[in-house]
């Protein structure tokens, strides 16, 4: 039922920056946050981050309020290659507003199709994002 579910559309103007995100030359972590406003069902851009750490990221997220993120990691292979893979993030802190979390999930899967990423995850404990947890949850699409 949830996976159906759409609460909130995507700003038009997200979705061009999203495909611009895709495609850019750089060769630094960085990142995109965005929240839902809620007086208009859209996802909407928060903030843009360049050259960030998730370290650094998990700073900026509020405590309390979930939030999706699109974040573009410079990952080292094993063998030495260098890949960026985009990396979609719904942070869902435990203890945000059920109403929020359920508009938030409702239009995850929307927001995850127009962005066209297939690497997904969740966390519900902002300290997890960390290099660390990012290469494990890496590590299944080798």
């Amino acid at each position: 039922m949830a996976d159906s579910l759409v609460v909130c559309d995507v700003d038009t103007s997200l979705i061009e920056k999203l495909k611009k995100f895709r495609f850019r030359k750089e060769t630094s972590n960085s990142a995109i946050l965005m929240k839902i406003d809620k007086e208009k069902q859209l996802v909407v851009l928060e903030e843009e981050y360049d050259d960030i750490s998730l370290e650094d990221l998990r700073n900026e997220l509020p405590e309390r309020q979930p939030r999706f993120i699109v974040y573009s990691y410079k990952y080292v292979h094993a063998d030495g290659r260098i890949s960026y893979p985009l990396c979609f993030i719904f942070s869902s802190p435990v203890g945000c507003k059920p109403e929020q979390q359920m508009m938030y999930a409702g239009s995850k899967n929307r927001l995850v199709q127009a962005a066209e990423l297939t690497k997904v995850f969740e966390t519900r404990n902002a300290d997890d994002l960390s290099e660390e947890w990012l290469k494990e949850k890496l590590s299944f699409f080798r």
